[in-house]
């Protein structure tokens, strides 16, 4: 059976890949209590690293959003592996952490996460909405145009 959130991300286009393995010494997400925190993600996508370089130079504020979007789903594909499969168990997104690889003169990051935090009201509606800070980077892992890291709660 389908789940409610399952049948929102196909009804707005969205299939979740599998999740992605960590670059390094660490886990994709940790699951404590009624909280899960998922380890920073990006804009890999069906062709790999989709979104490279600094906003501001290589990359706009758009392609930066859209980064931003890409790196989400991820987020999503790490949250529904430490539910079990089951995105209904997402009661709310509670923190988002969202860095953006800029120039020094760019100041729109909040814009370029914004990517990521409206797809989080797309998909859950109000229990998306959550508190967040959006920073520069002076630069990323692979050269990544943004990388996002959450906490939701789960029931």
């Amino acid at each position: 059976m389908t789940g409610k959130i399952e049948a929102r991300l196909k009804e707005i286009g969205i299939e979740l890949p599998a999740p992605s393995q960590p670059a390094g010494t660490y886990v994709p997400y940790v699951l404590t209590g009624n909280l899960v925190f998922i380890s920073g993600q990006g804009p890999v996508g069906p062709k790999g690293l989709e979104y490279q370089g600094k906003v501001g130079q290589e990359q706009n504020a758009e392609s930066g959003k859209a980064a931003a979007r890409l790196t989400m789903i991820n987020v999503l594909a790490q949250l529904k592996a430490a539910c079990g499969g089951d995105l209904d168990r997402v009661t709310r997104c509670v923190k988002l952490l969202g860095f953006v690889n800029s120039t020094p003169d760019f100041d729109q990051q909040p814009s370029v996460i914004n990517g990521g935090s409206d797809l989080l009201v797309e998909v859950f509606g109000e229990a998306g909405r959550h508190a967040r800070s959006a920073v520069s980077a002076a630069s990323l892992p692979f050269q990544m145009t943004v990388e996002i890291e959450a906490i939701f709660e789960i029931a």
